[in-house]
């Protein structure tokens, strides 16, 4: 365990001790939520995200100690383990040195080397690789070992046999592989050319493409791979072979010998048939797995800031969802997400009532008094953007709409859950429902749907999907336990996510608020059924009641902390029930006077834990995606068409990749920032600069109509 603390501690440049407390916090079964938020003295205040690496290393060396123990017993098994081997197999840092460790003593299938052996040709083997001078005629050494029954009939049978067993034994030797490893990551570049070259596919650019592999980045790794297994590309890698076989032949031949010619050819054997195979396919997987882990963090990061956009507020919206022939579908919900109406209208082809659609939105907008229209991003919806531009002109007082990302709506609105949610809805019109919702409250309406379906990532098809799941899965529980949910409007969707509480026992918080009415405060919650004190701990300070007659059942403070709490507020000349809005301001102020360092040490309470206390009590129900940037609203309507190179245009950063950030300008598809055209200054990876939901000043540096593309400058872009 101490080998594992040391190695988490150097990779992560955290303090062991640290390391220790939170590894003790993650055995006794704490969530990373909860350990981020509440144990912040104990690890140091690390984020939720470090807390994560470090789970995620944690299960990776702990598998990788399992694995050492039980190559060592399986060698020792054999009667082959010596100290040294031992020792180097413990030291070993990753799982591909442990298992080129074993290789040597791993049961094979039948290999060539194997069936040499069969024929008794091991000892020959080991006369050859000795290189020993006292070996003077070849013919007379060979010649014992012809036996035409196991089919050696001549002594080049029974040369090229004992070679086979050498060419394995190279094969299988850890340092070589290690080097040759190296040598490979250094010289290697990955190539790839098309199948057939007269077919023009989204690939073209790797049709006669070469890269090196310490260079070339991630998505062109899974674009590569994507061209490969759709059978358009043929791909390998390339290297200098000439210095690994110059390196082995300095390493195995150290004299000379009348078999010296015959080793030579063994080593060259050796490598190409043996050695390059495994360890291209082994380079091609980590490249592969390496371009995953990114893919899958820029979606982990792009999921987080889509998820921490904030909500439209007490605004009564419709949610518009664009189609052809179908209609577009109309659902309008109150500031609560209650569905108020819905209809259909046919302002687009082939039927283009224009007159007729027109006069249902202006009916509806007048009786629910809609504030904003949620437009979905989907097919006519352009088209649709400019039906309601025209909408809104006739509607006397100010009214806007927004773009809104569809990606998934389509899943949920088929979904079982949407079918307990709307029994007798239309699954075409949940989607306008969805697409409201999404305005309203993004996270309360995205954790509704598979994490891979909302449309922000690159290559998620591609990845390791059980990692992707558990990474994304990851994200939304910081989202939902960062921002905090209000336990008496919660969907069993976004109860699920929060801290110690499954599937189960969210499903039994919402029956239990419909069948006793909302909850008056948190020491309710272990009424519920299945609730028990220990979900009670991981859970508490991350439901709020703003019901609630103690004003801290309205923050994210844990009860655990209230006594603290409660002597904070009582040292500043008040009581923590006698709080009101008339003499917040007071409280408020006399919180910003405290002296935090001096206030811990005499209520006996972690200065870390005090400042997240103080930063509640001055802002009850506090909602931090309210300090993100707001979502563009718009009134009028854009096309390709009214876009001109040079003209500067606000935005809203829909994606974010590799190479850089897709913005919605307001024409149908998004236009591209390439990473060489965000900054002036050199950028390594476009996160450091932007991220999904950033409003954006962008310049337009070209435009190709032809296919509906624009391109886009952030430099000397106020």
């Amino acid at each position: 365990m101490e080998r594992i603390i040391s190695n988490i501690s150097k990779e992560l440049n955290i303090d062991k001790n640290k390391v220790k407390n939170t590894i003790k916090l993650i055995d006794e079964g704490n969530t990373i939520p909860f350990i981020a938020r509440y144990r912040k003295e104990v690890t140091g205040n690390l984020s939720d995200e470090v807390l994560r690496k470090l789970n995620d290393r944690l299960i990776y060396l702990r598998n990788l100690e399992s694995r050492k123990d039980e190559v060592i017993r399986l060698i020792g098994e054999q009667g082959k383990l010596t100290d040294d081997l031992k020792d180097n197999i413990l030291k070993a840092s990753i799982l591909t040195e442990v298992e080129d460790l074993y290789r040597p003593y791993k049961q094979k299938k039948r290999t060539r080397a194997t069936i040499a052996k069969e024929k008794g040709l091991e000892p020959l083997a080991k006369i050859i690789i000795s290189q020993s001078k006292k070996y003077e005629d070849k013919e007379e050494i060979v010649s014992k070992y012809i036996d035409k029954e196991k089919g050696l009939e001549t002594i080049e049978d029974c040369v090229n046999g004992a070679l086979d067993i050498i060419a394995e034994e190279i094969s299988d030797n850890a340092k070589y592989r290690k080097i040759i490893r190296k040598i490979t990551y250094r010289t290697g570049k990955l190539v790839s050319n098309a199948l057939n070259r007269d077919e023009s596919t989204v690939y073209d650019m790797y049709y006669n493409f070469s890269e090196k592999i310490k260079k070339i980045p991630s998505h062109r790794i899974l674009a590569i791979t994507r061209g490969e297994k759709e059978k358009i590309l043929k791909v390998k890698l390339e290297l200098d072979e000439e210095s690994v076989i110059k390196y082995l032949q300095k390493e195995i031949i150290k004299k000379e010998s009348i078999f010296k010619d015959d080793i030579i050819l063994c080593i060259e054997d050796s490598y190409k048939r043996l050695i390059k195979p495994s360890i291209e396919r082994e380079i091609r997987n980590e490249l592969f797995e390496e371009a995953s882990e990114k893919a899958i963090e820029v979606f982990g990061v792009n999921a987080k800031n889509l998820l921490m956009q904030p909500p439209i507020k007490d605004m009564i919206v419709m949610g518009f969802d664009p189609a052809y022939r179908t209609g577009c579908k109309i659902a309008i919900i109150d500031d609560t997400g209650k569905l108020l109406d819905y209809t259909t209208i046919y302002p687009t082809q082939p039927q283009n009532d224009i007159e007729g659609a027109t006069k249902s939105m202006v009916d509806l907008i007048e009786k629910y008094q809609v504030n904003i229209i949620a437009l979905g991003n989907g097919t006519a919806s352009r088209e649709s953007e400019k039906f309601i531009a025209d909408v809104i002109k006739k509607i006397d007082r100010k009214i806007y709409y927004a773009i809104v990302s569809e990606a998934g709506a389509s899943v949920y609105s088929a979904s079982e859950l949407a079918t307990k949610e709307y029994p007798d809805i239309n699954v075409s019109i949940r989607g306008a429902i969805s697409i409201a919702r999404r305005l309203q409250d993004p996270l309360a309406e995205l954790v509704k749907i598979d994490p891979k379906s909302i449309g922000v990532g690159q290559y998620q098809h591609d990845v390791n999907q059980k990692r992707l799941d558990e990474s994304l899965t990851g994200v939304v529980e910081n989202v939902v336990n960062n921002v905090g949910v209000d336990i008496n409007t919660a969907t069993p969707s976004l109860l699920s996510y929060v801290s110690g509480i499954n599937k189960q026992v969210a499903t039994n918080i919402v029956k239990y608020r419909e069948e006793n009415g909302k909850f008056h405060s948190r020491v309710e919650f272990l009424k519920v059924p299945k609730l028990g004190k220990t979900a009670f701990v991981q859970c508490a300070g991350f439901l709020k009641v703003p019901e609630s007659e103690n004003i801290l059942d309205n923050t994210m403070v844990h009860p655990e902390s209230y006594e603290k709490a409660q002597e904070l507020i009582n040292s500043l000349g008040f009581n923590i029930r006698n709080l009101t809005s008339k003499n917040m301001e007071e409280v408020i102020s006399k919180l910003d006077n405290v002296n935090i360092d001096n206030i811990s040490k005499t209520l006996n309470i972690g200065s870390l834990t005090m400042q997240d206390i103080i930063t509640e009590l001055k802002k009850p129900g506090r909602d931090p995606r309210d300090e993100m940037p707001k979502i563009v609203v718009k009134s009028d309507v854009l096309s390709i068409d009214d876009i001109t190179e040079g003209m500067i245009l606000t935005g809203t950063v829909r994606n974010v990749v590799d190479f850089g950030a897709f913005v919605d300008i307001g024409i149908k598809n998004d236009g591209l920032v390439h990473i060489s055209e965000i900054s002036d200054k050199y950028v390594r990876n476009p996160m450091e600069e932007v991220a999904v939901g950033d409003i954006v000043k962008v310049k337009v540096i070209g435009i190709d109509k032809s296919k509906g593309k624009v391109s886009l400058s952030m430099k000397g872009v106020d």
